[in-house]
C-alpha cells in the first residue's frame, strides 16, 4: 500500500506556485505562429511576388522588344539608360504596394472580426507589448521576402535589358534604390497595421489605407497653387517614402532620398502611436 500524503500542519496556508509571465521571446513566437498559420497570410505574400516579378518581366520585355523602334521611344530609352529602376521597378512596386498594405491590416484587424483579440489580451495583458510583438514579427516578415523580391525583379529585369543597357549595381546610388525599395514596402506595411488598428475594420481599414496611397496623391496634385502642390503631395507617405527608391534626385524634389524615407517613417510611427494608445484605451 502506498503511504498517505502527509497532513499539512495546522495553520499553513496553502500557496500556489506563482505563474510565470510570458517573456518578450515568447510573445515573439506566438506572433509568429498566429501570421504563419492564416491561410489570408499566404495568399497575400505570393500574390506579392507574383505582381512584383511577373510585372517587372512583362514591362521589360515590351520594352526590350520595342527599343529603337521609333522616335517616340528615344525620351524613354534614354530615361532607362539614366534612371533604369524607375522602369524595371516602377509598376511592379507600385501595384505590389497594395497586397502589403492589405496584408498590414488583415494582421491586426482580422483579430478583431475574428475575436481572437480577447483570447490574445487574456493571454497577454500586456497590451503594447503584445502590439510591440506584433508590429515586430510583420516587419521582420516584409522587410526580408521584400528585399528578396525587389532584388529578384531586379535581377531579372537588368539581365531582359542588358543587350540595349547595362544595369549594375555598382553604378551610384543603385544598391541603396533596390534596397531603399525594400524598406520603403516595410515601412508602408507597418503604416497599414497602425491604420488596421485605429479602424479595427478590415474593409473600412483597407479603403483607407488604399486611398492615402493612391488617391491622396492624385488629390494633393490637383491644387490649384504649385507651391502648395508640391509641399503638400511630397510629404505624403507614398510619394515621400517612393524618393529612397529612386536612383537619382529630380532638379523638382524637396526631400532627399533619406529625408523622404524619414517622413514616411513618421507617418508609420504616428500610425502605430494611435494605434498603441487606443488598444491601451479602448475594449477589445
Amino acid at each position: 500500500m502506498t503511504a498517505a500524503p502527509a497532513a499539512a500542519p495546522a495553520g499553513a496556508v496553502a500557496t500556489a506556485a506563482p505563474a510565470r509571465r510570458a517573456g518578450f521571446a515568447h510573445l515573439l513566437l506566438s506572433e509568429w505562429t498566429k501570421i504563419r498559420s492564416v491561410r489570408s497570410t499566404v495568399w497575400t505574400l505570393v500574390l506579392f511576388v507574383v505582381i512584383t516579378i511577373g510585372l517587372t518581366v512583362l514591362v521589360t520585355s515590351l520594352v526590350s522588344a520595342t527599343w529603337d523602334s521609333g522616335p517616340r521611344h528615344l525620351a524613354r530609352d534614354a530615361t532607362i539608360a539614366t534612371d533604369p529602376i524607375g522602369v524595371i521597378m516602377g509598376v511592379s512596386v507600385a501595384l505590389g504596394q497594395l497586397t502589403i498594405c492589405v496584408l498590414g491590416v488583415l494582421v491586426i484587424s482580422t483579430e478583431y472580426s475574428t475575436g481572437v483579440i480577447r483570447a490574445s489580451l487574456l493571454a497577454v495583458p500586456r497590451r503594447l507589448s503584445m502590439l510591440l510583438a506584433k508590429v515586430t514579427v510583420f516587419a521582420f516578415l516584409i522587410v526580408v521576402l521584400a528585399e528578396i523580391v525587389v532584388f529578384a525583379a531586379f535581377f531579372t529585369g537588368s539581365a531582359i535589358l542588358h543587350s540595349h543597357v547595362s544595369i549594375s549595381l555598382g553604378e551610384p546610388n543603385l544598391t541603396r534604390s533596390v534596397v531603399g525599395a525594400g524598406l520603403y514596402l516595410t515601412v508602408l506595411g507597418l503604416f497599414a497595421v497602425g491604420i488596421g488598428g485605429l479602424i479595427r475594420h478590415t474593409a473600412g481599414a483597407i479603403s483607407a489605407v488604399i486611398g492615402i496611397v493612391l488617391i491622396l496623391p492624385i488629390i494633393t496634385s490637383l491644387l490649384p497653387s504649385n507651391t502648395w502642390d508640391n509641399h503638400i503631395n511630397a510629404y505624403t507617405p507614398t510619394m515621400a517614402g517612393q524618393m529612397v527608391a529612386h536612383a537619382h534626385q529630380a532638379s523638382g524634389d524637396l526631400l532627399t532620398a533619406w529625408q523622404g524615407f524619414g517622413v514616411e517613417c513618421i507617418w508609420a510611427a504616428v500610425a502605430l502611436a494611435g494605434a498603441a494608445f487606443l488598444l491601451h484605451r479602448r475594449d477589445a
